[in-house]
């Protein structure tokens, strides 16, 4: 009898009639089998190893089987990797791609292959890659290793942070195109930046349901105007925060408490001499919001945060409240000095307790960093424009 694996005859006998069609094997037959693969490895051919390599898989593949004897799986496979040309590791990493109960360390050698061609399908497909390996193959290997990463059917935040920092325009437009990617807060504030130039990326983007109401503002403001009208035709339900962005801070929300009444240059008088004198601080703004005194909030809130005050305006009258939250998270602001503000721009004051248990809950979830970025982005783009409420400070927050 010719020797299938380059082992005993007997052996050889047992791998090739003794192969379970059933796809079940004991513990013991298990580890008879590998060791005879292994033997194989240590004395065979090339050609006798890769035909190994196949039976091993093929046997794993349609067997069930428990998690030490799937790892003994992968010590045989992952020697016999090692022997094989490129093509041969790609068919390799198409059938691993495709098993749910691959050896993690065979999918983590697959993953980490320089060649895309072995890489690419268990980056792609493969459900037992875990995080770690993604973001590893992510911040190491090439840019086709990244496209295959953005084309998963999910991805976390923290690879999407990699691929849109690291990534080129396809990678970046390929994982906004992808509704089972997951992004952070500073990762969306990347892709804006990325967007501003690219109308590919900055349509892909609006498109996106999950990105939040103050960040597709930010990104349509940058916008041109083909991807605006493009945006108002393809996200309907967003024209009312389209209109917004597009007006930018023209006035077309000034309220009856609007800087034309006497009383506003009152209040910007006596505001901006307690912020000169350093006494402008969380508690007076908390102060103002409880006596109603809209005016000195809006002015307090101006002076603290560097924007226009049409701009903070706004965020206090708007029925999202997205925008307030992140403005107080930015200046860390309490959340009863956030409450306080909420209650301000509220209609009559009046606010359910099922809506202020969630904004208190999104407050909670905001990161101080995130909103920092996003407050310093609105600096960025309403330079000059807030003249109304004199010479604009640096952000003031500790």
């Amino acid at each position: 009898m010719p020797e299938e694996f380059g082992v005993a005859p007997t052996q050889a006998g047992w791998l090739a009639k003794e192969r379970p069609r059933t796809g079940v094997i004991d513990m013991n037959g298990a580890k008879s089998l590998l060791q005879d693969l292994d033997d194989a490895i240590a004395r065979g051919t090339d050609e006798s190893r890769a035909r190994a390599l196949w039976h091993a898989t093929d046997i794993l593949i349609t067997g069930r089987y428990s998690d030490d004897e799937i790892s003994m799986f992968g010590e045989v496979i992952g020697r016999l990797a090692d022997e094989i040309e490129v093509a041969a590791r790609t068919q390799l990493s198409e059938l691993m791609a495709a098993c749910d109960h691959a050896p993690l360390n065979v999918i983590e050698q697959l993953a980490l292959d320089d060649e895309i061609a072995v890489a690419g399908p268990v980056l792609r497909d493969s459900t037992r890659i875990d995080e770690k390996m993604l973001v590893e193959s992510a911040l190491t290997k090439s840019q086709s290793h990244l496209l295959a990463i953005a084309q998963r059917q999910s991805i976390g935040e923290a690879v999407t942070d990699v691929l849109v920092k690291r990534g080129d325009q396809e990678v970046v437009t390929s994982v906004a195109k992808n509704e089972g990617a997951r992004f952070s807060g500073s990762g969306l504030l990347h892709m804006v930046r990325r967007a501003e130039g690219d109308s590919i990326l900055a349509e892909q983007l609006g498109l996106r349901k999950d990105v939040p109401r103050h960040i597709f503002q930010q990104l349509i403001s940058k916008a041109s105007e083909d991807v605006r009208r493009r945006l108002e035709s393809e996200r309907p339900e967003m024209m009312a925060q389209i209109q917004s962005s597009v007006t930018e801070v023209t006035g077309d929300l000034q309220s009856k408490f609007g800087p034309s009444s006497r009383s506003y240059f009152v209040a910007k008088r006596v505001v901006t001499t307690q912020y000169r004198q350093g006494n402008l601080n969380q508690d007076s703004i908390s102060n103002y919001a409880r006596q109603h005194r809209f005016d000195e909030v809006q002015i307090g809130l101006s002076l603290l945060s560097a924007l226009p005050v049409d701009v903070i305006e706004r965020a206090l009258m708007d029925r999202n409240r997205e925008m307030i939250l992140v403005l107080c998270k930015a200046l860390n602001f309490s959340w009863d000095t956030t409450m306080s503000l909420l209650f301000l721009g509220a209609k009559d004051h009046l606010i359910t307790a099922r809506e202020l248990q969630d904004n208190e809950r999104e407050f909670g979830r905001l990161k101080s960093e995130t909103s920092r970025s996003i407050l310093k982005f609105y600096q960025s783009r309403k330079t000059g424009a807030g003249a109304d409420a004199g010479r604009q400070p640096e952000l003031q927050v500790h």
